[in-house]
């Protein structure tokens, strides 16, 4: 019967903890272009505490990293998802993403502007703690988070899951204030070993604080439980996810302690 209360108890909390998420759609600006952002956090706990900025992967911000967002959430933190194409600019097919994205990836600059448009909405939150702010992204915005942390961006550090490496001004590496983190598919075929020996000689060259993890037997979009596997080179890998964020959590006890 002890048992039996306490198991009780036990969902009661749990159930207690899940509602008090709160998350919200927050309109926010870039120049003139008018950006749809999340929001998600913990209203249960008190006083400031660390933010994440999440960036979304190549079909726009979506119910996965919105999911994301609530799931940091969960770890005590606030979490905002930037969107990097504009309010209702939410690509449905491949042709549709490969567009938008390299619409960015070719342009750096703009997309510096727009992730960091992200980054200031989520420090004015009151709930946060600007001393304790960190990025992380999904595919393209893993690429995104990367080039956020060589704008020069105030962070304690940038996770990139699965992201674009490449490393098109090797000089911006010396504006990288915090650490790096990269989480990358051992088997991604989306990625050339090229661009990983660039990178990797980047953050060397401007000694930066970074890590590379390499999952085996992971390919692109490892963390994504939608990816099916219908786009050649991109599946969901349930360990390498498991062990990526595992591996975020520790990187952020460690820059925000």
């Amino acid at each position: 019967m002890k048992q039996m209360l306490c198991t009780v108890m036990l969902m009661i909390a749990a159930t207690a903890s899940r509602a008090a998420i709160h998350t919200e759609v927050v309109d926010y600006q870039q120049g003139d272009t008018t950006l749809e952002g999340y929001l998600a956090y913990d209203d249960a706990l008190t006083g400031k505490r660390p933010g994440v900025l999440v960036v979304h992967q190549w079909k726009g911000l979506g119910d996965y990293e919105k999911k994301r967002a609530e799931m940091l959430a969960e770890l005590g933190y606030v979490a905002f998802c930037a969107d990097i194409y504009g309010k209702g600019i939410r690509p449905t097919t491949v042709a549709e993403a490969g567009a938008q994205a390299g619409k960015y990836k070719g342009d750096r600059a703009l997309l510096r502007l727009r992730v960091n448009a992200g980054l200031d909405t989520l420090k004015t939150n009151d709930l946060v703690d600007v001393h304790r702010v960190a990025a992380i992204g999904y595919c393209f915005g893993g690429t995104t988070v990367i080039e956020l942390a060589r704008s020069g961006a105030d962070l304690a550090g940038v996770v990139s899951f699965h992201g674009g490496l490449d490393s098109p001004t090797p000089a911006d590496g010396h504006n990288i204030k915090c650490k790096v983190l990269a989480c990358h598919g051992a088997d991604d075929p989306f990625e050339k070993p090229a661009d990983l020996l660039a990178f990797e000689k980047e953050l060397r060259d401007a000694n930066v604080d970074w890590r590379l993890y390499q999952y085996g037997g992971a390919v692109h979009s490892f963390t994504d439980w939608t990816a099916d596997g219908s786009l050649p080179g991109a599946k969901y890998n349930e360990r390498a996810d498991k062990r990526s964020w595992a591996d975020m959590k520790q990187f952020f006890a460690e820059i925000f302690n």
